[in-house]
C-alpha cells in the first residue's frame, strides 16, 4: 500500500512539489468555489478592521488543500504562518512555545488536530477563546496559575476525521468548511497550471487523461503528472499526449475510473467468489490479503463514491456499474433486487 501511486496521503516524494505548486493566494486557488469566496469575504473584512480572522477548521479528505488553504490565508492576511501537527505537540509545554512566539495575527496551523493529545487541547481552549495562556509555576502546594497574554492569532485546524474531534474543540472554530472533491474541469486546470510551473510540455488531451484518472484529488493528480512525466521524456519525445498518458497510466495500473489493482481485487473478489454479494468486510479481507482497516479507511471510500459497491446491513454488495466497469455479464435475474440497476 505504501507505492500506490494514486494516494491521496502525502508522501516523503510530494512534500516538496507540494510546495512547489501551492498557489500564493485565493486568485490562484483552484476548486472549492463557495469557500474560497467567502473566505474572500471574511480576510477582507478583518483586514479592513485591523484584526485577526476567525479561527478556522477545515475537514475533509486528504490531498484537497487543507494546508494549502492555511498557507493562502497568511499570504492574503499579510502575516506569517507557523505551522505543526497534532501527533507533534505531546505536551502543553510544546504548545506554549508555539504560541508565545507567535505576532500579531500570525496564523497558527495544525494539521491532524483531531489528535491533540487531551492537556493540550485544555491549554488551547483559553487560547483560542481568550487568547490567554495559562501556566502553572511550582508544585506542590506552592504551585500557583499565572495568566499570559497571547497576541491575536488565527488558528486553522485541519483534519480527515472531524468526527473525531471534541465538542468543545469544535465550537470554537468560527469559521467551518468541508472540502469536496475536484470535478474533471476543476482538475484540467490545476494539472495545466502545474505543467506550465515544472516546465513540462502537455497536450490538452494529454492533461485530460490525466485528470479522468485523478479520483477527484490534486495531489493525485500532479502526482500523476510527475510519474507520466518520466514516460514522456523516455518514450513520447518529452511531451504528453493523450496516447503517451494513456499508455503510461495503464502501464502503473491506473484505470479509466482512477481505480488501481487493489481496487479491482475488492471488486473482483466480491463478484467472482461471492456472486457480487452481500459479503462482509472480514471475509473481503481474507481473500485480498489486505487488513480490514485498510480496505475499510483506504479503499471502499472511493468504491463507494463511484457507486461501485454498496453498504448493506448484510454486507457489501457490488453494484451494476462495478459489473460493466469489469466487463463482466450482469447478475441473473433472481439476484437483481441486490444490485442498483442505474449503478
Amino acid at each position: 500500500m505504501e507505492d500506490r501511486v494514486i494516494s491521496p496521503e502525502a508522501g516523503v516524494e510530494d512534500i516538496g512539489l507540494d510546495v512547489s505548486l501551492r498557489p500564493l493566494s485565493l486568485d490562484e486557488f483552484v476548486g472549492q468555489r463557495r469557500l474560497v469566496e467567502n473566505l474572500r469575504v471574511f480576510i477582507e473584512a478583518a483586514r479592513a478592521r485591523g484584526e485577526s480572522l476567525d479561527h478556522c477548521l477545515f475537514y475533509g479528505p486528504p490531498g484537497l488543500g487543507k494546508t494549502t488553504l492555511a498557507h493562502v490565508i497568511a499570504k492574503e492576511l499579510g502575516v506569517q504562518v507557523r505551522g505543526t501537527s497534532g501527533p507533534a505537540l505531546e505536551r502543553a509545554g510544546d504548545l506554549a512555545a508555539i504560541l508565545t512566539n507567535l505576532e500579531d495575527r500570525d496564523v497558527l496551523f495544525i494539521d491532524e488536530i483531531h489528535r491533540l493529545n487531551p492537556s493540550v487541547e485544555e491549554t488551547l481552549y483559553p487560547a483560542m477563546e481568550d487568547f490567554q495562556l495559562d501556566l502553572v509555576i511550582g508544585q506542590g502546594a506552592g504551585a500557583r496559575t499565572v495568566k499570559l497574554d497571547l497576541p491575536h492569532f488565527t488558528l486553522v485546524g485541519a483534519t480527515t476525521r472531524t468526527g473525531l474531534l471534541t465538542s468543545p474543540l469544535r465550537d470554537r472554530f468560527g469559521i467551518t468548511a468541508r472540502l469536496h472533491f475536484y470535478d474533471r474541469e476543476e482538475l484540467l486546470e490545476i494539472i495545466l497550471r502545474s505543467a506550465n510551473l515544472l516546465g513540462i510540455e502537455v497536450s490538452p488531451s494529454g492533461a485530460e487523461e490525466i485528470a479522468r484518472r485523478a479520483r477527484g484529488t490534486p495531489r493525485v493528480a500532479n502526482r500523476l503528472l510527475k510519474r507520466v512525466r518520466d514516460f514522456a521524456q523516455v518514450e513520447g519525445q518529452g511531451v504528453i499526449t493523450q496516447r503517451v498518458a494513456k499508455e503510461a497510466l495503464d502501464r502503473l495500473d491506473v484505470d479509466d475510473m482512477g481505480l488501481e489493482t487493489m481496487d479491482r481485487m475488492i471488486l473482483k473478489a466480491i463478484i467472482e467468489r461471492f456472486d457480487g454479494g452481500p459479503v462482509g468486510v472480514e471475509t473481503i479481507s481474507a481473500v485480498v490479503n489486505e487488513q480490514k482497516d485498510t480496505i475499510e479507511e483506504v479503499y471502499e471510500p472511493y468504491l463507494m463514491q463511484c457507486g461501485l459497491i454498496r453498504r448493506t446491513p448484510r454486507g457489501r454488495v457490488a453494484t451494476a456499474r462495478a459489473y460493466r466497469h469489469l466487463g463482466f455479464s450482469r447478475p441473473e435475474v433472481g439476484q437483481s433486487r441486490l444490485f442498483d440497476e442505474e449503478g
